[in-house]
């Protein structure tokens, strides 16, 4: 039985396990965190795609257009495969009329895969390149830039980049900008945001809001798209890397997601947020105003990445696959260059791409 070394245990690297397995592979699984899950456990656990390659194209215009179709393609199947493996799926649409997916619960769909994959080895990470082949499932480096740019961590606490820096030592090329992620504005500190906090501290109404910098200044130009994941990198570039949501009366009753904007608002206090006021903003703001939140851009994980193919290789700076390295989920990159698309979608296709090729000789 042909042994694969796979570094990590979220999503894209139970996966990879899991799909070994089935293959007649013997995977073995390292993981550099006490728990299993990575960052697809502390997260609403939507996986979804675009409706077509061609808007996955349109909303993601600087992303590889191959890989892309690769998802749109194969995700379908994917989802099928992880609930013949037991993962609760608890809703089969989006709401979003640009995408189709389902949303699992998060801690049975971590179990459901770890059952599958046989178990990682936690405490363990991965320091140097063991044998090949080799599958880098990291989680992408959300911490890293994360303290890099002075922002707030919306991942698990692992993810730093380790397979970023293995593969770049071995010559692979990247893809995307290094500091482009996804993420969402959460209330800045002094809030308390723990792990089970991501999802429900989330202030996902931007679109409603009057968007300012510390000295009551637009730094956004426009409406923020569909995710808010442009709003949220312009907050990142804003002096202090913080903005002010200013809200009105008639927004507090607008429903996001299930949820109003005053639910979001009252959360944030609640975490001890800064809200206010807005009359007590030492700026002007329009006279129908009433609430103000202090947010902070959170990361969850990065849109940059290794270079890869439709196999998952990892590829040199010529489009050369370096032998017997493969990234699956966001140790890859480019993807979703310039908007914004599932990463726990990318995570399954290209464990399942990796290890089929690894299967198949290649």
């Amino acid at each position: 039985m042909a042994r694969v070394t796979i570094a990590g245990a979220g999503m894209a690297g139970l996966c990879a396990a899991a799909r070994a397995r089935e293959l007649a592979l013997e995977p073995a699984v390292l993981e550099k965190g006490d728990r299993a899950g990575g960052s697809m456990l502390v997260s609403s656990c939507v996986i979804w795609r675009y409706r077509s390659a061609e808007l996955f194209r349109e909303q993601c215009p600087g992303g590889d257009p191959v890989l892309q179709r690769l998802i749109v393609e194969r995700l379908d199947g994917a989802l099928d495969w992880l609930e013949r493996l037991g993962a609760p799926a608890v809703e089969r649409a989006t709401g979003n009329p640009l995408t189709v997916g389902r949303r699992f619960d998060p801690r049975g769909l971590t179990e459901a895969l770890v059952r599958a994959a046989g178990g990682p080895r936690l405490r363990e990470p991965l320091l140097r390149p063991r044998e090949r082949p080799l599958v880098l499932a990291t989680g992408g480096a959300p911490v890293a830039l994360a303290r890099r740019l002075g922002l707030l961590v919306r991942s698990n606490p692992w993810s730093a980049g380790d397979g970023h820096r293995l593969a770049r030592e071995l010559g692979a090329a990247f893809a995307g900008d290094e500091d482009e992620f996804y993420g969402r504005n959460m209330p800045a500190p002094p809030a308390r945001v723990g792990e089970d906090d991501f999802v429900r501290l989330a202030q996902l109404y931007g679109r409603h809001a009057l968007v300012v910098d510390e000295r009551g200044r637009r730094f956004f130009a426009g409406p923020p798209s569909w995710s808010e994941t442009d709003l949220v990198q312009a907050t990142a570039r804003a002096p202090g890397a913080t903005a002010w949501y200013v809200v009105g009366e008639e927004a507090l009753s607008q429903q996001v997601r299930g949820r109003t904007v005053a639910d979001m608002v009252e959360a944030a206090r609640a975490a001890g947020g800064t809200v206010v006021p807005a009359a007590e903003l030492p700026f002007p703001v329009p006279a129908r105003a009433r609430v103000a939140v202090r947010v902070k851009p959170g990361v969850t994980h990065t849109v940059g990445g290794l270079r890869v193919d439709t196999s998952a290789r990892v590829l040199d700076a010529g489009g050369v696959p370096i032998p017997g390295v493969y990234a699956a989920g966001v140790d890859a990159g480019g993807i979703a260059t310039g908007g914004y698309a599932s990463g726990l979608a990318q995570a399954v296709v290209l464990a399942h791409a990796a290890v089929e090729a690894i299967a198949a000789g290649g």
